[in-house]
């Protein structure tokens, strides 16, 4: 959404970000859009480089999708709603609850850390880059941990060593 305020005419953008997280963490794909585009309509765009598991919330539950997905080689993966059987085992639901608490970690130190729900810009293009960049020095945390031995998602490590 793109708008203007009354008082002293600078635009800003709206938007909402959808990330590709692997199981340790680390972003592997991304894109942010208008806040009031569909997730659902985005999952296509930043799953184009994978293949295998995907899980994903409640908000991505669309038949056409996991169709689509499915000719791709994912298979889908996602919380059913109160009112849908759920008939898969109960290690494969947590291993996704498991999972979920991982993208929950990474999205809270997006929030927290690198302040992403607040990406300042005169235009697109620097409010695109400054996401990036938000992106990247997030990734860069991650495989610092990594080296240097620590959970990778643990950042206040970083702070000791």
């Amino acid at each position: 959404m793109l708008g203007v305020a009354s008082s002293t005419q600078p635009t800003y953008y709206g938007f909402t970000g959808h990330l590709l997280i692997n199981l340790s963490g680390m972003t592997k794909g991304f894109t942010f859009t208008p806040a009031n585009v569909d997730e659902r309509d985005v999952v296509p765009e930043i799953t184009e480089s994978i293949h295998g598991l995907l899980g994903a919330d409640k908000g991505s539950i669309r038949s056409e999708l996991n169709l689509y997905l499915y000719e791709q080689g994912i298979n889908l993966q996602t919380p059913y709603r109160r009112n849908m059987q759920d008939s898969r085992p109960k290690s494969a639901i947590r291993r996704l609850m498991t999972a979920r608490r991982s993208i929950e970690t990474v999205i809270g130190q997006l929030s927290e850390r690198f302040n992403i729900q607040k990406v300042r810009g005169r235009d697109l293009w620097h409010v695109h880059h400054r996401f990036i960049r938000k992106i990247l020095a997030h990734n860069f945390s991650f495989i610092l941990n990594k080296q240097l031995g620590n959970s990778p998602l643990q950042f206040d490590l970083l702070l000791k060593s």
